[in-house]
């Protein structure tokens, strides 16, 4: 299955996507559903406040201030403080209400992001970088965020005015309104006519972000290396081209983004100016008062003020419809690594076995074709044969990392696939060639995973880790479980690494075990611990070894030579050096 998200940018039909995407951004609010009708009474109260004062002015020039009658104007001036001191009121409620209404949305939607990459197969993680990932889960659901709190309530607040001074303009003089208006429909069309254009813009934007990201964050996980080989060079260049293109992407976004406002500008002076000079004309002639023409031209700028409100707001709005985009096409992604039901078991003795399995990886040529093989309980096999043969990839397939392209894995006679990840986990144990650790301390590393012995205190997980015979491996640490570690591996030596990686596995007690190179970064005298170790464990677990050094198979009850696609049982350890003699190189 082909997880890359990049590949969704752009691909969706724009009819009508813009009404969808914004039904799926309020599903995210469902649960707000009272916050949000008190901070849309707070707004309609806002706005229809803020629509009764022009007309009140307008009745006081008129009555009051042409008729000298001062009483008449103290009056309406302390109504009108009145009305915008409680449209204040509610203008800060509101505020205050989709403030919180955002950030329990982002919230949620972060730890929706992240449950989902919980859910999500290995394949996925190769697919994509974690520098865009990263971006996805903090850059693009803060957009949304910043939707939700500031600009969902304007632009509700907007349309409510921009309607009532409409409405008001009609009402007063119907062709007068009716001409004050009509620059609005180019708006429209205008509008209409390039929001998808700048969706699109803010989604290429978005992903130079991501791209951004990725690059900081795989250039700095491998800057001892960049460091160590002088090429401060390459970190640079690739740096400047990613920040290049994000900078190129960036200008375009943001002349996208304000495109609307010099629009909608021109727009509201060319209405101002029809209502002005139109205005003028029916004062000469009878049919208007200078009062109504004042509360004619607020309500113009009521109209066309929110409309350019409503630009920037809608830059906005297209910003969070693409980081939704990039967000919504991760949380419908489905892990290939489905369940099956109802489960058919084999009568077997074996504990494992392969039946025509073959696989490829994504847009990849064939690593597996058509193998077959079965391992039994408690014995010692090994996986030999050059870089890029397919040992890891067969290991991984044991492990159910990935699903064969075809074929069957049945693990005690019941397809893999049919088995929970936690039961599946808890039968089979696997030691990375590149063991990854957590920030924190040895204990929280090798009880990862592992909940029989959460609540275990420090003397009672001695204890077990000593009827396990790793006490020898814990002497490796001069705090014993208490020390330190770094996700970046600094506070600790790779083979120490490797050491954590071995315990946190045995301590599964898995009914196999998988070492992938658990031996390639230790010292000879602890790989020799290491051997006593797994010569201890239960009779019935089964052990695959995959090294490139040969000594460290010797002991193996079977070994199997993988190369070209191909498994091949090399018998005896002899048999299978002459394999790998044969013009094999040993990887």
């Amino acid at each position: 299955m082909n997880y890359d998200l990049n590949q969704f940018v752009g691909q969706k039909e724009e009819k009508n996507a813009t009404y969808k995407a914004l039904r799926k951004l309020l599903t995210l609010i469902n649960d707000e559903r009272r916050t949000l009708m008190l901070a849309f009474i707070a707004i309609l109260i806002n706005s229809g406040l803020s629509l009764v004062g022009p007309m009140l002015i307008g009745r006081t020039i008129d009555r009051y201030i042409q008729t000298k009658q001062y009483d008449g104007v103290l009056r309406n001036a302390g109504l009108l403080l009145g009305l915008y001191t409680i449209a204040f009121g509610t203008n800060y409620l509101q505020t205050r209400l989709m403030g919180g209404v955002g950030q329990r949305t982002l919230f949620k939607l972060r730890n929706a992001v992240f449950t989902k990459l919980q859910e999500l197969p290995v394949a996925f993680f190769n697919q994509n970088k974690a520098g865009d990932l990263i971006s996805r889960i903090n850059n693009d659901t803060d957009k949304l965020n910043q939707f939700f709190s500031q600009s969902l309530m304007q632009f509700v607040g907007s349309l409510f005015t921009m309607t009532g001074a409409g409405l008001f303009l009609l009402f007063i003089d119907l062709p007068l309104g009716a001409a004050a208006l009509s620059p609005s429909i180019f708006i429209w069309l205008f509008t209409k006519a390039t929001s998808a254009w700048v969706k699109r813009k803010n989604a290429v934007n978005l992903k130079s972000v991501g791209g951004l990201s990725a690059e900081i964050q795989e250039n700095l996980n491998n800057f001892k290396v960049i460091i160590a080989f002088n090429r401060r060079d390459y970190f640079r260049k690739r740096f400047a081209e990613a920040n290049q293109q994000n900078y190129r992407t960036a200008v375009e976004a943001g002349i996208a983004n304000n495109v609307f406002i010099p629009v909608y500008g021109l727009a509201a002076s060319v209405g101002q100016l029809i209502v002005l000079t139109f205005g003028i004309y029916l004062i000469s002639t009878g049919h208007f008062s200078i009062g109504l023409l004042l509360s004619f031209l607020s309500y113009v700028t009521n109209f066309y003020n929110p409309l350019r409100q409503l630009a920037a707001l809608w830059a906005n709005f297209q910003v969070a419809l693409a980081g939704w985009d990039r967000i919504s096409h991760m949380l419908a992604l489905q892990s290939d690594l489905q369940i099956l039901e109802n489960p058919l078991t084999v009568p077997t003795s074996s504990l494992l076995s392969f039946q025509n399995v073959s696989f490829s990886y994504p847009n990849g040529h064939e690593v597996l074709h058509n193998i077959s093989f079965t391992l039994e309980r408690g014995k010692t096999y090994a996986l030999v044969g050059p870089t890029g043969g397919g040992k890891t990839t067969t290991a991984s397939l044991i492990a159910r990392l990935y699903d064969p392209t075809s074929g069957t894995v049945l693990l005690d006679g019941k397809d893999i696939r049919t088995y929970g990840s936690e039961e599946r986990t808890r039968k089979i144990g696997f030691i990375l060639q590149e063991p990854f650790l957590f920030t924190g301390t040895v204990r929280e590393n090798i009880l990862y995973g592992n909940e029989r012995y959460q609540n275990y205190s420090n003397e009672q997980l001695a204890q077990v880790i000593r009827e396990a015979n790793l006490e020898g491996l814990l002497d490796h640490f001069d705090e014993g479980l208490d020390t330190n570690v770094l996700a970046t591996g600094d506070s600790i030596s790779l083979g120490q690494k490797q050491l954590i990686a071995f315990m946190r596995a045995v301590l599964r007690n898995p009914d196999l075990l998988i070492l992938d190179e658990a031996t390639a970064n230790i010292d000879t005298v602890t790989e020799q611990l290491l051997e006593e170790i797994l010569q201890n464990l239960p009779e019935t677990t089964t052990r695959i070894i995959i090294a490139h050094r040969l000594n460290t198979i010797e002991t193996a009850d079977e070994i199997f030579f993988i190369n070209a696609g191909q498994v091949t049982r090399a018998g005896s350890f002899n048999e299978a050096v002459d394999m790998l003699l044969q013009g094999k190189r040993v990887s």
